[in-house]
C-alpha cells in the first residue's frame, strides 16, 4: 500500500467518521466533537504503522503491542455488552450527539462499570498504544499522544453530559469509579 492508497483510505474512512460524527461536529463541547478527532489520530496512527503489524511478532513491543489490542477488545465487548444489556437505550432520549447504543435511559454500574466508568474510551485508549507499539516511531508517539488527548476530553465531555442526564446519581458514581484504570485513574 503506497503514500496515495493510504490518502485515499484516510480520506474515505475520514467520511465515515464525519458521517457517525455530523451532528458532534456542529457541538464543540459534546464528546463526539472530541472523539472524531480522536478517531482521526487513530487512522494516522494505524496507516503509519500498517506495514509493521505482523513483522518481528516476537519482538517485545510486538507483545506488548498484542496484549494491549486484545485486553482493548476485550474492555470493548464487555462494556458494549453490558451497556447493551443494562442502559436501556432509548431513541427518544435528546441528544443527537449520541450514537443510539449510547442514548442510554438506565445508569449502568455494575459489570466492567463497576469499576471503571469509561471502558468504551478505555478500551479506545488501549487500542491507539497497541497500534503505536506495533513500530515505535516519534511520529507514532505524537500521533498517539494527540489520539489520547482528545480521547480524555471526550470523557470530559461525556461526564459533564452524564451529570446533566443522570444527575446526583452520576455525581455519586463518580466517586465510587476511575475513568480508565480501576483503582488509579
Amino acid at each position: 500500500m503506497g503514500v496515495l492508497m493510504k490518502c485515499i483510505l484516510f480520506l474515505l474512512l475520514s467520511g465515515v467518521f464525519i458521517f457517525i460524527s455530523w451532528d458532534s461536529l456542529t457541538r464543540p463541547r459534546s464528546h463526539g466533537f472530541y472523539r472524531f478527532y480522536a478517531w482521526e489520530f487513530m487512522l494516522g496512527l494505524f496507516l503509519l504503522n500498517v506495514f509493521y503489524w505482523f513483522k518481528n511478532p516476537l519482538a517485545p513491543h510486538q507483545l506488548l503491542s498484542w496484549a494491549l489490542l486484545v485486553l482493548s477488545a476485550v474492555v470493548a465487548l464487555c462494556g458494549f455488552l453490558q451497556l447493551r444489556r443494562m442502559g436501556k437505550a432509548d431513541s427518544r432520549r435528546d441528544d443527537a450527539s449520541l450514537v443510539h447504543f449510547e442514548k442510554t435511559t438506565v445508569l449502568v454500574a455494575s459489570g466492567v462499570y463497576r469499576y471503571i466508568r469509561h471502558p468504551m474510551y478505555c478500551s479506545l485508549v488501549l487500542l491507539t498504544w497497541g497500534i503505536f507499539f506495533k513500530r515505535l516511531s516519534p511520529a507514532g508517539l505524537a500521533l498517539a499522544i494527540a489520539a489520547t488527548f482528545f480521547l480524555l476530553l471526550a470523557v470530559l465531555c461525556e461526564e459533564e453530559e452524564n451529570v446533566r442526564y443522570f444527575g446526583e446519581p452520576y455525581r455519586e458514581y463518580m466517586k465510587r469509579t476511575k475513568r480508565f484504570i480501576p483503582f488509579l485513574f
